[in-house]
Protein backbone atom coordinates (compact mmCIF):
# COMPACT_ATOMS: atom_id res chain seq x y z
CA UNK A 1 0.00 0.00 0.00
CA UNK A 2 1.16 3.40 -1.15
CA UNK A 3 2.09 6.11 1.98
CA UNK A 4 0.09 8.96 1.62
CA UNK A 5 1.20 12.46 1.95
CA UNK A 6 -1.37 15.59 2.28
CA UNK A 7 -0.49 19.07 2.51
CA UNK A 8 -3.45 21.20 4.52
CA UNK A 9 -2.32 24.83 3.79
CA UNK A 10 -4.81 26.24 5.79
CA UNK A 11 -5.26 30.10 4.86
CA UNK A 12 -2.58 30.67 3.60
CA UNK A 13 -0.77 31.91 0.15
CA UNK A 14 -2.17 33.56 -2.77
CA UNK A 15 -2.67 32.29 -6.13
CA UNK A 16 0.87 33.59 -7.54
CA UNK A 17 2.25 32.10 -3.99
CA UNK A 18 0.46 28.80 -4.71
CA UNK A 19 1.79 28.48 -8.19
CA UNK A 20 5.16 30.06 -7.33
CA UNK A 21 5.48 27.21 -4.94
CA UNK A 22 3.90 24.19 -7.12
CA UNK A 23 6.89 25.32 -9.90
CA UNK A 24 9.75 25.15 -7.12
CA UNK A 25 8.19 21.72 -5.21
CA UNK A 26 6.47 19.62 -8.41
CA UNK A 27 10.47 19.04 -9.52
CA UNK A 28 11.56 18.07 -5.92
CA UNK A 29 8.84 15.22 -5.87
CA UNK A 30 9.20 14.09 -9.78
CA UNK A 31 11.14 10.95 -9.11
CA UNK A 32 8.55 9.81 -6.19
CA UNK A 33 6.57 6.69 -7.43
CA UNK A 34 5.83 4.92 -3.78
CA UNK A 35 3.93 7.73 -2.02
CA UNK A 36 0.48 9.67 -2.77
CA UNK A 37 1.46 13.63 -2.71
CA UNK A 38 -1.48 15.91 -2.16
CA UNK A 39 -1.80 19.18 -1.81
CA UNK A 40 -4.64 21.31 -0.16
CA UNK A 41 -4.57 25.06 -0.68
CA UNK A 42 -7.49 27.71 -0.78
CA UNK A 43 -10.08 27.66 -2.59
CA UNK A 44 -9.30 30.75 -4.78
CA UNK A 45 -5.91 28.54 -5.93
CA UNK A 46 -7.61 25.43 -6.98
CA UNK A 47 -8.13 25.89 -10.89
CA UNK A 48 -4.60 27.55 -10.90
CA UNK A 49 -3.32 24.62 -8.60
CA UNK A 50 -4.80 21.88 -10.81
CA UNK A 51 -3.15 23.66 -13.92
CA UNK A 52 0.38 23.73 -12.54
CA UNK A 53 -0.19 20.05 -11.40
CA UNK A 54 -1.22 18.78 -15.23
CA UNK A 55 1.55 15.96 -15.85
CA UNK A 56 3.33 15.69 -12.63
CA UNK A 57 2.54 13.57 -9.33
CA UNK A 58 1.18 15.36 -7.39
CA UNK A 59 -3.15 15.03 -6.92
CA UNK A 60 -4.87 18.45 -6.12
CA UNK A 61 -7.20 18.30 -2.75
CA UNK A 62 -9.95 20.85 -1.78
CA UNK A 63 -9.77 21.86 2.53
CA UNK A 64 -13.56 21.51 2.55
CA UNK A 65 -17.05 20.71 0.67
CA UNK A 66 -20.30 21.39 1.19
CA UNK A 67 -23.13 18.58 1.14
CA UNK A 68 -25.66 20.45 -1.74
CA UNK A 69 -25.15 20.22 -5.37
CA UNK A 70 -26.03 23.87 -6.12
CA UNK A 71 -28.33 26.48 -4.66
CA UNK A 72 -28.86 29.66 -2.17
CA UNK A 73 -25.73 28.49 0.12
CA UNK A 74 -23.60 32.05 -0.23
CA UNK A 75 -20.17 31.15 0.76
CA UNK A 76 -20.17 27.32 -0.29
CA UNK A 77 -18.76 25.09 -2.46
CA UNK A 78 -20.48 21.93 -3.71
CA UNK A 79 -18.88 18.53 -4.83
CA UNK A 80 -19.30 19.17 -8.57
CA UNK A 81 -17.60 22.81 -8.75
CA UNK A 82 -14.45 20.85 -6.84
CA UNK A 83 -14.50 18.17 -9.24
CA UNK A 84 -14.54 20.85 -12.07
CA UNK A 85 -11.43 22.44 -10.66
CA UNK A 86 -9.65 19.78 -10.94
CA UNK A 87 -9.69 17.98 -7.34
CA UNK A 88 -9.30 14.09 -6.57
CA UNK A 89 -9.86 14.72 -2.89
CA UNK A 90 -11.39 16.36 -0.30
CA UNK A 91 -10.44 16.70 3.82
CA UNK A 92 -13.99 16.44 5.72
CA UNK A 93 -14.46 16.94 9.43
CA UNK A 94 -11.08 18.68 10.47
CA UNK A 95 -10.65 19.80 14.12
CA UNK A 96 -10.72 23.54 13.18
CA UNK A 97 -14.11 22.83 11.25
CA UNK A 98 -15.16 21.12 13.92
CA UNK A 99 -14.07 23.68 16.46
CA UNK A 100 -14.23 27.32 14.56
CA UNK A 101 -17.63 26.41 12.33
CA UNK A 102 -19.50 24.51 15.04
CA UNK A 103 -19.52 20.93 12.39
CA UNK A 104 -20.77 18.20 14.46
CA UNK A 105 -20.47 14.61 13.69
CA UNK A 106 -23.72 14.71 11.38
CA UNK A 107 -22.54 17.65 9.18
CA UNK A 108 -19.56 15.67 8.82
CA UNK A 109 -21.15 13.03 7.73
CA UNK A 110 -22.77 14.63 5.28
CA UNK A 111 -20.45 16.01 3.75
CA UNK A 112 -18.45 12.85 3.14
CA UNK A 113 -21.40 10.97 1.32
CA UNK A 114 -22.14 14.03 -0.93
CA UNK A 115 -18.59 13.93 -1.55
CA UNK A 116 -18.47 10.18 -2.13
CA UNK A 117 -21.71 10.47 -4.54
CA UNK A 118 -19.64 12.64 -6.52
CA UNK A 119 -16.51 10.63 -7.30
CA UNK A 120 -13.93 12.77 -4.89
CA UNK A 121 -11.73 10.91 -2.22
CA UNK A 122 -12.16 11.58 1.40
CA UNK A 123 -9.66 12.72 3.51
CA UNK A 124 -11.59 12.05 7.21
CA UNK A 125 -10.26 13.19 10.15
CA UNK A 126 -11.04 12.48 13.78
CA UNK A 127 -9.27 13.25 17.13
CA UNK A 128 -9.25 14.92 20.69
CA UNK A 129 -8.66 17.59 22.54
CA UNK A 130 -6.30 18.05 25.28
CA UNK A 131 -8.95 17.97 27.70
CA UNK A 132 -10.56 15.29 26.48
CA UNK A 133 -6.96 13.50 26.32
CA UNK A 134 -6.20 14.10 29.92
CA UNK A 135 -10.22 12.78 31.04
CA UNK A 136 -9.08 9.91 29.49
CA UNK A 137 -11.74 9.74 26.53
CA UNK A 138 -9.35 9.45 23.71
CA UNK A 139 -10.96 6.32 22.34
CA UNK A 140 -13.94 7.41 23.42
CA UNK A 141 -13.97 10.56 21.24
CA UNK A 142 -12.56 8.82 18.07
CA UNK A 143 -15.09 5.91 18.43
CA UNK A 144 -17.91 8.11 18.59
CA UNK A 145 -16.44 10.28 15.52
CA UNK A 146 -15.67 7.56 13.43
CA UNK A 147 -18.76 5.67 14.15
CA UNK A 148 -21.35 8.86 13.50
CA UNK A 149 -19.06 10.45 10.70
CA UNK A 150 -18.79 7.35 8.86
CA UNK A 151 -22.73 6.15 8.86
CA UNK A 152 -23.36 4.87 5.56
CA UNK A 153 -20.19 5.25 4.09
CA UNK A 154 -18.34 2.39 2.83
CA UNK A 155 -14.17 1.84 2.61
CA UNK A 156 -13.36 2.62 -1.07
CA UNK A 157 -12.07 5.65 -1.78
CA UNK A 158 -11.46 6.95 1.91
CA UNK A 159 -8.10 8.03 3.89
CA UNK A 160 -9.04 8.40 8.40
CA UNK A 161 -6.75 11.29 9.23
CA UNK A 162 -6.16 10.82 12.96
CA UNK A 163 -5.18 14.69 14.35
CA UNK A 164 -4.61 15.31 18.12
CA UNK A 165 -5.99 18.67 18.38
CA UNK A 166 -4.24 19.44 20.83
CA UNK A 167 -0.83 18.72 18.13
CA UNK A 168 -2.25 20.86 15.46
CA UNK A 169 0.09 24.34 15.17
CA UNK A 170 0.92 23.83 18.62
CA UNK A 171 4.35 22.48 17.96
CA UNK A 172 3.87 19.71 20.16
CA UNK A 173 3.63 16.22 18.31
CA UNK A 174 2.34 12.93 19.85
CA UNK A 175 5.00 10.76 21.03
CA UNK A 176 5.62 7.60 18.24
CA UNK A 177 3.90 5.31 20.92
CA UNK A 178 0.69 7.72 21.39
CA UNK A 179 -0.18 7.76 18.00
CA UNK A 180 0.28 4.44 17.49
CA UNK A 181 -1.61 3.64 20.45
CA UNK A 182 -4.66 5.64 18.72
CA UNK A 183 -3.59 4.48 14.97
CA UNK A 184 -4.02 0.93 15.96
CA UNK A 185 -7.63 1.65 17.71
CA UNK A 186 -8.31 3.25 14.46
CA UNK A 187 -7.45 0.22 13.02
CA UNK A 188 -9.45 -2.26 14.82
CA UNK A 189 -12.27 0.05 14.62
CA UNK A 190 -12.99 0.11 10.93
CA UNK A 191 -11.79 -3.81 10.55
CA UNK A 192 -15.03 -4.07 12.96
CA UNK A 193 -17.38 -2.46 10.44
CA UNK A 194 -15.87 -3.02 7.00
CA UNK A 195 -14.15 -6.60 7.78
CA UNK A 196 -11.54 -7.23 5.19
CA UNK A 197 -12.08 -4.63 3.14
CA UNK A 198 -10.69 -2.26 5.75
CA UNK A 199 -7.11 -3.09 4.92
CA UNK A 200 -7.43 -0.84 1.67
CA UNK A 201 -8.53 2.46 4.01
CA UNK A 202 -5.06 4.06 4.96
CA UNK A 203 -4.92 5.80 8.35
CA UNK A 204 -2.53 8.48 8.07
CA UNK A 205 -1.59 10.88 11.50
CA UNK A 206 -1.92 14.92 11.46
CA UNK A 207 -0.17 16.91 14.33
CA UNK A 208 2.60 19.40 13.88
CA UNK A 209 3.97 16.88 11.40
CA UNK A 210 7.81 18.07 10.68
CA UNK A 211 10.94 16.99 8.35
CA UNK A 212 12.51 16.16 12.21
CA UNK A 213 10.03 13.82 13.48
CA UNK A 214 8.31 12.36 9.98
CA UNK A 215 10.82 9.27 10.04
CA UNK A 216 9.94 7.82 13.07
CA UNK A 217 6.28 8.38 12.90
CA UNK A 218 6.17 6.66 9.81
CA UNK A 219 8.08 3.58 11.22
CA UNK A 220 5.17 3.03 13.46
CA UNK A 221 2.86 -0.25 12.63
CA UNK A 222 -0.67 1.70 11.85
CA UNK A 223 0.78 4.76 10.26
CA UNK A 224 0.56 4.83 6.61
CA UNK A 225 0.87 8.33 6.20
CA UNK A 226 0.95 12.02 7.49
CA UNK A 227 -1.44 15.15 6.95
CA UNK A 228 0.50 18.42 6.94
CA UNK A 229 -0.03 21.52 8.08
CA UNK A 230 2.63 24.28 8.82
CA UNK A 231 5.78 22.36 7.57
CA UNK A 232 3.80 21.87 3.91
CA UNK A 233 4.48 25.80 3.39
CA UNK A 234 7.63 25.91 1.88
CA UNK A 235 9.09 23.18 -1.16
CA UNK A 236 11.93 21.92 0.45
CA UNK A 237 10.39 21.39 4.03
CA UNK A 238 7.46 19.68 2.38
CA UNK A 239 9.75 18.05 -0.05
CA UNK A 240 11.85 15.97 2.89
CA UNK A 241 8.60 14.50 4.01
CA UNK A 242 7.50 13.53 1.14
CA UNK A 243 11.33 11.50 0.85
CA UNK A 244 10.69 10.17 4.40
CA UNK A 245 12.82 6.97 5.36
CA UNK A 246 10.74 4.97 8.18
CA UNK A 247 13.05 4.25 11.12
CA UNK A 248 12.56 0.88 12.54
Amino acid sequence: MKAFIAANWKMNKTVSEAREFLKTFIPLVKGVSDVDIVIAPPFISLAAASEEMKGSNVQLSSQDVFWEEKGAFTGEVSPQMLLDAGCKHVIVGHSERRQYFHEDDGVVNKKIKAARKAGLDVIFCCGESLQEREAGKTFEVIQREVEKGLVDVGPDHLVVAYEPIWAIGTGKTATPEQAQEAHAFIAGMLAGVYGNKSGIIRIIYGGSVTPDNVDTLMGCKDISGALVGGASLKPDSFSRIVHFKKEK
